[in-house]
């Protein structure tokens, strides 16, 4: 079986649902790599393992770091340049064309006979919009296929025991909600890969908690899931939740 991950920034696909592509791999999924950018307009790091000129081609080899340790089957991407954050924190999307997006897409989920692709949530997670412009991507993507259309995931799915329900789509609800144990240490691995970002990872948490906290201390254990197509209506009951089954945390939530 053939998975596509698709994901707007390197560390995506780790942070918001590693554990998941890890388990995926376990099972014998080819599990295919995505990205849109390269995160360029990310952090540097702190200090600055690099130059923000460089940033594109560190983060690009962080990435190829994250998918060995997931055991990915395979990385490309779509080559759009993610924009610098702008004033006040705010934050952009990679392109204005949609469609050409998901035509891009669709080329790739038929160059690699995706049975499944996974993605951002409709909300972009905390609302990032390059994050609902992956999302509207894939979906329209998908929704071109007259015949043997892909599966449609969406990640961060929100679920009533997450640990951090910032990070979830709330008009997402979770349709399987997997504690992913066994592939923690993978998903720590990944996440290690993604230097430059670090400080990121753990700026938020650390000023909650009230301590410097270090990256396997803020890898979240459970990870949900929303199917957006083809719409669940009664009860999941397609190869993506067979083979997760096994480490599903409860019975799905909506």
């Amino acid at each position: 079986m053939n998975v596509l991950a698709f994901f707007a920034h390197p560390d995506d696909e780790t942070m918001l649902a590693g554990g998941t592509l890890a388990l995926l791999a376990r099972q014998g999924v080819q599990v295919h790599y995505l990205s849109a950018t390269r995160g360029e307009g990310g952090e540097a790091g702190e200090p600055p393992l690099c130059s923000l000129e460089d940033l594109g081609q560190v983060r690009e080899e962080e990435l190829a770091c994250a998918v060995a340790a997931l055991r990915g089957s395979s990385l490309d991407f779509l080559g759009y340049t993610d924009p610098r954050v702008g004033p006040d924190d705010e934050l952009y999307a990679y392109s204005d064309d949609l469609k050409q997006v998901a035509r891009q897409l669709a080329s790739q989920i038929r160059q690699l006979n995706a049975e499944a692709v996974f993605t951002h949530g409709v909300n972009g997670e905390y609302g990032h919009p390059a994050h609902v412009l992956t999302h509207r991507a894939a979906r329209m993507a998908v929704e071109s296929f007259t015949e043997q259309a892909p599966i449609l995931y969406g990640v961060s799915a929100a679920f009533q025991e997450h640990p951090r329900p910032r990070l979830t789509n709330q008009d997402n609800p979770a349709h399987l909600v997997l504690e992913i144990g066994p592939a923690r240490e993978q998903k720590t691995r990944a996440a290690l890969c993604h230097r430059t970002q670090h400080a990121l990872f753990l700026r938020r948490s650390s000023r909650e908690a009230g301590r410097q906290l270090s990256v396997p201390e803020v890898i979240i254990p459970l990870e949900g899931l929303h199917r957006i197509l083809p719409p669940v209506t009664d009860g999941l009951d397609d190869e993506i939740a067979r083979l997760l089954q096994p480490w599903a945390y409860e019975p799905p939530l909506a």
